[in-house]
């Protein structure tokens, strides 16, 4: 899939996520948004001035958010994205209204809208995680100008074969058919398995 998927995956199937800020004393916060939106720009989400969310994106547009959908752990799939965001003021105001009826009953009225403000997450970098599958699948995106880092697990040129790892990966996701082995990221739990039994410590984590 491709990141504008996922971004309409958080919007449709997620909605109301988990949103990370940064304080004035550096400390992180946590609160409950809706993602209202999501296009080629990025997701949308709005807040009123007056509330402590306003006031910390205010002072630092560094934001990270996690959305989960399904019933159980074993049917659950996850989005997490962290990034930056711009406040885009209330054009997109009567958008939202439109395709998120239920505001309505907690903004009743135009006049009562006026405390109201619309942000845009328009660069980041993020993955999905399926639990719902088997093996497991997970995929790193990006969107704007966001980097994608590397993480997880490598294995190295010291690395001689022997299968260990492949015998202790929970998802079977090493392809042993080759020397130096491969890890196959889109299965890989990031466990570190595989690197607490090589003999060889032929496998590194990625530091990003």
């Amino acid at each position: 899939m491709t990141a504008q998927d996922y971004l309409y995956m958080l919007r449709d199937q997620m909605h109301t996520v988990v949103f990370a800020t940064v304080g004035s004393d550096g400390s992180p916060y946590t609160c409950a948004i809706d993602i209202m939106l999501a296009d080629t720009g990025g997701l949308y989400f709005l807040t009123a001035r007056g509330k402590s969310l306003y006031h910390r994106l205010q002072q630092d547009s560094r934001v990270a958010l996690t959305g989960v959908s399904g019933g159980d752990t074993l049917s659950s799939r996850s989005i997490s994205l962290q990034g930056r965001v711009r406040e885009i003021g209330s054009a997109r105001l009567p958008e939202i209204f439109a395709q998120n009826p239920y505001m309505q009953k907690i903004y009743p009225s135009v006049d009562s809208r006026a405390a109201l403000t619309v942000f845009c997450l328009y660069t980041g970098s993020g993955e999905y995680f399926d639990l719902s599958c088997q093996p497991i699948f997970r995929q790193r995106f990006s969107i704007g100008d966001g980097v994608l880092q590397k993480v997880g697990y490598y294995v190295t040129k010291r690395c001689t074969g022997c299968g260990r790892c492949q015998q202790s990966c929970p998802q079977n996701c090493i392809d042993c058919s080759r020397v130096p082995v491969q890890i196959i990221p889109s299965a890989c739990l990031h466990c570190g398995r595989c690197q607490q039994v090589c003999p060889q410590n032929a496998i590194e984590r990625s530091r990003s």
